[in-house]
């Protein structure tokens, strides 16, 4: 059997009936449970003007969570990276990667984390254009490596606080476009199957085959992201499937107003194209009891051909999250 590790995307979700507070607080608990259970890394996001997500500012939360953490490696699911000032990202990561040593990702996104008009607010200059990205990237990778010969714009300006060590780099893709510059500059990759459940493994496939090795990674490397649930209960898993089933609906028609409870959601009578969304957006996520789950996500890894896979896991009860994760762990022996 494949020995797999997972990890963990963090979108700092605010339950029915919580607030922004208490979604922190569940995340410093969550990367706390994830430090002692043997996750690899915990991400958490970057996203704007969504209402019921808290997670706004992830080079902030990242300290906060490193702190709470001993081992588990803490980084972003991802800086979107035309919303920032590219010698401010580095700045930020390299005062994290000072703090906390050999322990900082900094996964990296093009995707504004919400609507244009927030993406224009964050950052006036954005023309939302590849190249732009591409610029900003190679700006990135100098500023980190205070190499001036890698395509980089700022001339004599250096990134600080200097560092022995540096932070992780991936790029997150939802699509073969990004994962193809990851090729190019030789960074790391993470496909998220959260946002697109087809193309995946052909986008994958296409990264290793024409990946340059770089001085921070000589192989390519990629990981998975998938919304996730387990639970022993079957019930429970088919309540969580449904309440998911509305709210990546919800998302989709830029709705920002609070999640109907489960029981109005089983009220809804859906139209046969919202049926149809619904199918589409269930290769999304997986779920299960644990023997169905185990067999589902080594299917995923084999698929992509990964030994990494990132697990998003939302629920509106915090127990059942916890409980999610704590499975997951025993059913790959995460410690072993």
């Amino acid at each position: 059997m494949r020995k797999i590790q997972l990890s963990i995307l963090d979108q700092s979700q605010i339950r029915r009936g919580s607030n922004a507070r208490e979604a922190i607080q569940e995340s410093s608990a969550l990367v706390r449970l994830a430090d002692e259970l043997g996750y690899t890394r915990y991400w958490v996001s970057e996203h704007h003007n969504i209402v019921w997500l808290a997670g706004s500012t992830p080079e902030v939360l990242i300290a906060h969570l490193a702190g709470e953490s001993k081992r588990i490696r803490v980084g972003s699911g991802g800086i979107m990276l035309p919303n920032h000032s590219t010698l401010k990202v580095a700045e930020n990561f390299r005062m994290l990667e000072t703090i906390f040593p050999n322990r900082i990702d900094l996964g990296i996104g093009r995707a504004p984390g919400g609507d244009r008009i927030t993406a224009y607010l964050l950052n006036p200059s954005n023309q939302f254009k590849e190249s732009d990205f591409i610029q900003q990237l190679a700006d990135l990778k100098s500023f980190l490596k205070d190499d001036l010969d890698m395509g980089g714009t700022h001339g004599s300006v250096t990134a600080i606080p200097q560092t022995d060590t540096q932070p992780e780099l991936w790029i997150l893709t939802s699509s073969g476009g990004s994962s193809a510059i990851a090729a190019h500059y030789g960074m790391a990759v993470s496909f998220a199957q959260f946002i697109n459940p087809y193309g995946g493994p052909e986008a994958l496939d296409h990264y290793r085959a024409h990946f340059r090795p770089s001085p921070e990674l000589q192989e390519p490397t990629a990981n998975v992201g998938i919304f996730a649930f387990v639970a022993e209960e079957e019930e429970k898993v088919r309540e969580w499937q449904m309440q998911m089933d509305h709210r990546i609906l919800h998302i989709e028609k830029g709705r920002n107003e609070a999640m109907p409870s489960l029981e109005e959601i089983k009220e809804i009578e859906y139209t046969p194209e919202e049926s149809a969304r619904i199918r589409y957006n269930r290769g999304r996520m997986i779920c299960g009891t644990p023997q169905e789950m185990q067999t589902k996500l080594l299917a995923l890894a084999d698929r992509y051909d990964v030994n990494e896979l990132v697990i998003s896991t939302i629920a509106d009860e915090v127990e059942d999250r916890m409980n999610s994760y704590k499975i997951l762990a025993n059913l790959f022996d995460l410690k072993g």
